[in-house]
């Protein structure tokens, strides 16, 4: 009797399947690890102000991804930096704990500058960061800059910096442009298991 009664409602749209719920990524911009001028909105994926702020999580898998979109110009950094890091300047790479790629196009740690990139980057733009616990990489609009960082030490976390009235957007996943071929989103360290 029962199953007769389901299979009348199934055909009318009652079936107790339920729709498919977007998994909601708790990974955000930590506001337990931001400067003390940085203000984080958009439920966790802003920033602006002045200062920096951590992902979260950790980079733990072997190949990681993110991207950072530059909602407007102003003084930035973006990249990876360790817990110790300085999170009350920016642009960032002003310590040993940090390692970015700023708004000037230099890539910067230990107060001094790396590289310095010829592409020029505006508001707008997207940034992807790889990280593979071997080389830092980024990219510019889905291309690659081919200009990586090494010797990188240490549990490493995304990083924003934001100064002079620049706001980006940290992207988790739904990226703009495709990953590099092997990496993946940022994941969760229970999730790796």
């Amino acid at each position: 009797m029962f199953c007769c009664i389901r299979n009348c409602f199934d055909g009318l749209g009652f079936t107790s399947a339920s729709a498919p719920r977007k998994e909601i990524n708790p990974i955000l911009l930590d506001n337990t690890h931001m400067g003390h001028e940085v203000v984080i909105v958009k439920n966790g994926h802003r920033i602006c102000g002045t200062g920096g702020a951590l992902a979260s999580a950790p980079l733990v898998q072997s190949k990681s991804y993110f991207e950072v979109k530059v909602q407007q110009s102003g003084i930035w950094g973006v990249g990876i930096a360790t817990e110790n890091a300085d999170l009350n300047s920016a642009p960032g790479g002003n310590d040993q704990e940090s390692w970015v790629l700023c708004s000037d196009s230099t890539m910067r740690h230990g107060k001094e500058e790396l590289k310095k990139i010829s592409e020029t980057i505006q508001e707008g733009d997207v940034l992807g960061i790889s990280y593979d616990h071997i080389e830092l990489n980024f990219f510019l609009n889905g291309k690659p800059i081919n200009n990586p960082i090494t010797g990188i030490r240490g549990t490493v976390y995304p990083a924003l910096y934001v100064d002079d009235g620049a706001i980006l957007d940290i992207v988790l996943d739904n990226f703009h442009h495709p990953m590099p071929m092997g990496f993946e989103k940022i994941l969760i360290e229970q999730s790796l298991l």
